[in-house]
C-alpha cells in the first residue's frame, strides 16, 4: 500500500448508541380542549361510550379530527418509569397530548417487542383486555386471540392502489415495522398488519381520527380473522413457534439435552459432535462406567449372544445381559445360595368303587 492510499484510507468508527433526552411535554395543560358527546339518547352505554338510542358511533357527522398527534422522533424520551421499571407505555402520548413530559408515570416511547409486559391480560397502555371483542371492533380488543391487524376506513383515493398504499406506509410506519399491507381500491379501505401486536395497539390510538394526505378523518378499528385458510394455517404456525421458543427458552438446558439424548436412542440416531453432553454430565456418566469397570474385573461378563438370538425374543441382548450380571451378584453376596423350593407332587385320585375306570371302559369293535 503507497504513502498516497494510506492518506486516503479513512477508519470508520463505530457509532455509538444514542442517548434519549429527557421527554418533551407534549401540551400544555388547557391547551387541549375536551369535547363531550351530544347527549343523542336517554342512556350513555359505557362499553361503546356513546348514548343508547342515538346515531351511530360509526357516523361520519360525529366524528372530529384529532386536535393532537404524536411525532415519536420528536417526543420520545426518558421518564419516571425509566427509574421505576414500569412496562406500559402513557396512553395519551400516544395521542399527542401528554402534559408531564419526563415527570409521566409511563413509557414516552415505541413498545419493545422483545420485553413481554406483566399480565398478558392488558393491553400495553396497561388497560384490561376483555374475552370478546365489540360489535363495532373498537375498543382495547380481546385477550383471547393475538390480533395484529388494523382495519383503517375512510381513507380518500387519489390514485391507483399502489399509491395508495404507499401512502398508507408512509403514515403507519412510524409506530413499528409493518408485515404486509393490503388496500382494497375503490372501496377506501386498507389493512395494515404489523410483526407486534404491541405496535398495532399503539398504532390503533395513535392514528384513530388522524388524516394522511388528504384531510380525512380515519376509522382505525381491530380487523377481524382472516377467512383465508392458507393465513389461518401460517397464524397458527406462528403461535406455534413463539410457544415452543418461550418454552425453551424457560428450560434448563441440561434438561434439554436429556431429552434429545433420549430421543436419540429412541430413534437409534447416534448424536453427532455438536450435541455432546456438556463437562458436567460428562463426569456424572463417568462413575456409572468406573464401577461396571470393577465389577468387570471381579465377574466377567458372559459371552455376547449371536445376531440372531438377539434379535428374536420378547427381552432384549441387553436386558438378559443385564439380569444375568445381577443374579451373579446375588450368588456372590449369599442371597441366591438357598436352594429353591422343591416342586409339589400332583397325585392322581384313586378310581372310584364300582365305577368303570378308564381301562375298563371300551368299544364293542374290540371284542
Amino acid at each position: 500500500m503507497s504513502a498516497t492510499e494510506a492518506e486516503t484510507q479513512v477508519v470508520t468508527a463505530p457509532k455509538k448508541a444514542k442517548k434519549l433526552k429527557p421527554a418533551r411535554k407534549q401540551v400544555k395543560p388547557g391547551d387541549v380542549e375536551k369535547k363531550e358527546a351530544p347527549q343523542t339518547g336517554k342512556e350513555y352505554n359505557i362499553w361503546y361510550n356513546k348514548w343508547a338510542g342515538g346515531d351511530r358511533e360509526d357516523s361520519y357527522s360525529n366524528k372530529t379530527k384529532s386536535q393532537t398527534r404524536c411525532n415519536i422522533k420528536r417526543d420520545a424520551g426518558l421518564t419516571r418509569a425509566n427509574t421505576t421499571g414500569v412496562k406500559y407505555c402513557c396512553l395519551f402520548f400516544a395521542r399527542g397530548c401528554c402534559p408531564y413530559g419526563w415527570e409521566c408515570e409511563y413509557l414516552h416511547m415505541l413498545p419493545d417487542a422483545s420485553t413481554a409486559l406483566p399480565d398478558t391480560s392488558k393491553d400495553c397502555f396497561a388497560r384490561d383486555k376483555f374475552a370478546d371483542y365489540r360489535d363495532d371492533m373498537g375498543g382495547v380488543g380481546s385477550f383471547q386471540r393475538q390480533n395484529r391487524t388494523l382495519y383503517i376506513g375512510r381513507i380518500k383515493e387519489t390514485g391507483t392502489g399502489p399509491e395508495t398504499e404507499e401512502v398508507v406506509r408512509r403514515h403507519f410506519k412510524e409506530w413499528g415495522e409493518i408485515e404486509k399491507i393490503r388496500v382494497l381500491q375503490y372501496r377506501s379501505v386498507a389493512f395494515v398488519t404489523y410483526v407486534s401486536e404491541l405496535n398495532a395497539q399503539f398504532a390503533k390510538e395513535s392514528m384513530a381520527c388522524q388524516s394522511l394526505d388528504n384531510d380525512e378523518i380515519l376509522n382505525v378499528r381491530w380487523a377481524t380473522e382472516d377467512p383465508n385458510p392458507t393465513s389461518k394455517v401460517a397464524e397458527k404456525r406462528r403461535l406455534e413457534e413463539i410457544g415452543r421458543e418461550a418454552i425453551q427458552s424457560r428450560m434448563d438446558p441440561r434438561i434439554v439435552d436429556a431429552m434429545r439424548a433420549m430421543r436419540a436412542l429412541e430413534d437409534g440416531v447416534e448424536l453427532g459432535p455438536e450435541e455432546e453432553m456438556p463437562e458436567e454430565d460428562e463426569r456424572e456418566a463417568k462413575r456409572p462406567r468406573l464401577i461396571e469397570d470393577a465389577h468387570a474385573e471381579v465377574s466377567p461378563s458372559p459371552p455376547p449372544l449371536p445376531e440372531t438370538q438377539q434379535k428374536s425374543g420378547i427381552l432384549s441382548a441387553d436386558a438378559l445381559e443385564g439380569m444375568k450380571y445381577f443374579a451373579e451378584i446375588r450368588r456372590k453376596n449369599g442371597l441366591g445360595s438357598a436352594a429353591p423350593p422343591p416342586p409339589k407332587t400332583v397325585v392322581a385320585p384313586p378310581p372310584l368303587p364300582g365305577g368303570l375306570g378308564l381301562g375298563d371302559y371300551a368299544s364293542d369293535d374290540e371284542d
